[in-house]
């Protein structure tokens, strides 16, 4: 009789069973792992985390193999994000919406919802990379200004030891457009298998070039992070930290590119940030309307039915005349 041992046979996953298998893992999610809370800031929903609060979120969702999408709107992506509806459309297919610029977090204070800090799409990278380093994931840089991408791969590099750069791509303007081109990019990124993407090609192409790949790789992070590879490649100088803390970036910014910003901050921004503004008085005012409401109403009913105080032997409920009514106050 021979000694040797027989390993069974594993059969083929079959596709219903793998359909049960994701869905048993999206229902863990949300019952173990559910999204953060959010507000509503001219209708578009933003969560209420800190910086701290969202890498763990996205490091607990790599570690489980579930992916993810982080927009970062800003007064800019707000004001695009109520004009126009295909952007509507797309963004509501993200996992986290986080407040990039001081002004949403101001209007949160304002609708009397507050948000609890600013969580700046640059300031994420920095607070990721770290994570992402220590625990061996790979992260792949899309979009930038020519050669921006690049650098910003090697200063990531430089300051977090252990960082896979599973790569870099800078494609050429008005890919998205072009088929072939869009397949290139695609296949690269598919390729690659990364834990994390950076895409850094502005509102709202950013947003349409990832709800494209995203179905590609479920399992990985999306990021879209703007202008971020040419403030860490130092290719743009950031704002002091001071200007930044009072939410004054946006007029160093315009100071140091005057021409192309003027118009979208100047003309553009500010009408949109006092909408923005007068829109989350309005909003507190109504709540605080219909809480008054309620309060008023609670006042006007009746303390007692009318039908128990006449009920033989009932205790009275409150407002009795003589404290020593109540069997509970008698002595014995």
């Amino acid at each position: 009789m021979s000694d040797a041992m027989v390993i069974p046979q594993q059969t083929a996953e079959t596709p219903r069973a793998r359909v049960e298998r994701n869905e048993i893992a999206d229902l863990e999610a949300v019952l173990f792992d559910p999204s953060p809370p959010a507000i509503s800031l001219c209708g578009m929903p933003i969560h209420v985390v800190t910086m701290h609060d969202c890498v763990q979120y996205v490091v607990r969702h790599l570690q489980q193999r579930r992916g993810g999408w982080v927009v970062t709107p800003n007064v800019d992506i707000l004001r695009r994000w109520v004009r126009q509806r295909e952007l509507r459309r797309l963004v509501a297919d993200s996992t986290l919406n986080v407040a990039d610029g001081m002004p949403l977090v101001w209007a949160s204070r304002l609708q009397g919802e507050p948000l609890p800090e600013r969580v700046n799409g640059t300031n994420l990278i920095s607070q990721l990379m770290p994570e992402l380093a220590s625990r061996q994931y790979s992260v792949f840089l899309v979009g930038g200004a020519p050669g921006s991408a690049e650098g910003a791969a090697q200063v990531l590099q430089q300051q977090h030891p252990g960082l896979r750069i599973a790569g870099v791509l800078c494609p050429d303007f008005g890919f998205e457009q072009s088929p072939d081109a869009f397949q290139a990019v695609a296949d690269a990124v598919v390729a690659a298998r990364p834990d994390v993407v950076l895409v850094g090609l502005g509102c709202p192409k950013q947003d349409i070039v990832i709800s494209r790949l995203r179905p590609l790789l479920p399992s990985t992070w999306w990021l879209g992070i703007g202008v971020s590879f040419s403030f860490i490649s130092g290719d743009i100088r950031r704002a002091p930290p001071l200007a930044q803390r009072l939410g004054l970036e946006w007029l160093y910014r315009l100071w140091c590119e005057p021409r192309r910003l003027a118009h979208r901050y100047l003309v553009q921004g500010l009408p949109f940030a006092a909408r923005l503004f007068a829109s989350a008085a309005a909003r507190r005012l109504r709540a605080s309307s219909k809480r008054g409401a309620r309060l008023s109403g609670a006042a006007d009913l009746p303390l007692a039915s009318p039908a128990l105080k006449s009920t033989p032997g009932a205790l009275p409920l409150t407002g009795s005349n003589s404290a020593s009514s109540s069997p509970l106050n008698q002595s014995p």
